[in-house]
């Protein structure tokens, strides 16, 4: 939510600007249709589309002065083995738009032809479709071995997992613009790095080493076999912006109206919160460890991480996290 709210003030300049409220009403009988793709669960989701909503609210008034106010339905979508059930319980009580559920990967098409009018999506792109091609071959120059990330990997590597990237957003844009009418926009919010950067510059990626570095002390004391944590990679990559926007333009459905780093984070002063760090790593990750190894595994490796984190936390708040999070709004040509 906190990361969220530093984005809030683009979204809104961005939409009172570029975005033509009265057409796009005026062609679905008075009813704007948005979608939150990748939502999760919880109220992060209903919040971020309650402020979407009103500040298109705000351009509508000021574009419309004289038309009845618009009827707004958001449709939340997720992978189908999302928790559903959570997310509407979590709904609150009064909100003043129309709700739907839709399972299913955004990779694919979601939505009828021209349906929606919005797209957002906050923290769900960077999550790979599948593990970069090579990096479990060993005959291949991506073999990832000793690792289970592209920090602090060879260049051969970290490009395998650009190429994943670049070919999921692809696919990501096609389907939208299939499914989003002409002047509609996505609103995108991602971890990220500036072009050039390392990842190891980064305090995720210390982490992440950290992570591989427990697993592989698994495997010299027995816990793990070499076989289990050479074969795991997380799916996660971070685009810096020059990729990202690359791939926008080759696309050539949207046009790219705002772009830029910002940090997710600005409030943070001093050492990490290191539990409160690890609480957030964990119920992004935790199911994809319990999947590969088992749950004892995970959990002692969570244990491990805590302990040297903390003995790291003064390195970590000295990496770079000025701009390790892109927003861009593209608009449907």
């Amino acid at each position: 939510r906190l990361a969220t709210n530093v984005t809030k003030d683009h979204i809104h300049d961005a939409i009172i600007r570029k975005l033509d409220v009265k057409s796009l009403a005026d062609s679905s009988s008075n009813t704007i249709r948005l979608a939150d793709c990748g939502c999760a669960v919880g109220p992060n989701t209903f919040n971020a589309m309650q402020d979407l909503i009103e500040i298109v609210k705000h351009k509508y008034k000021s574009q419309c002065p004289n038309s009845q106010n618009p009827e707004f339905h958001v449709s939340f979508n997720d992978q189908s083995s999302n928790d559903f059930n959570t997310l509407f319980t979590s709904l609150p009580q009064e909100i003043h738009f129309f709700v739907a559920g839709v399972p299913g990967s955004f990779h694919k098409r979601l939505f009828p032809e021209k349906f929606l009018h919005l797209v957002h999506v906050s923290y769900a792109l960077h999550w790979l479709s599948k593990v970069p091609e090579g990096l479990l071959d060993k005959n291949s120059p991506a073999w990832n071995k000793g690792r289970i990330h592209y920090a602090f990997a060879p260049e051969v590597v970290v490009k395998a997992y650009a190429n994943q990237f670049a070919k999921d957003l692809e696919r990501f844009l096609n389907n939208r613009a299939k499914e989003i009418v002409p002047g509609g926009m996505i609103i995108i919010t991602n971890p990220s790095i500036p072009d050039g950067m390392p990842f190891s510059e980064i305090a995720n990626g210390l982490m992440y080493n950290c992570m591989g570095t427990i697993l592989y002390d698994m495997v010299k004391v027995g816990l793990l076999s070499e076989a289990q944590v050479d074969s795991f990679n997380l799916p996660i990559y971070a685009c810096p912006p020059g990729e990202f926007g690359a791939v926008v333009e080759r696309n050539g459905n949207f046009r790219i109206e705002v772009m830029g780093l910002t940090n997710p984070s600005p409030w943070l002063k001093g050492r990490i919160n290191m539990p409160e760090y690890i609480k957030h790593v964990r119920a992004a990750t935790e199911s994809m460890f319990n999947k590969h190894f088992s749950y004892e595994v995970t959990e002692e490796m969570f244990r491990q991480l805590l302990e040297r984190l903390e003995e790291i936390n003064d390195k970590m708040v000295s990496c770079y996290r000025d701009g390790v999070q892109l927003f861009a709004v593209l608009q449907r040509l």
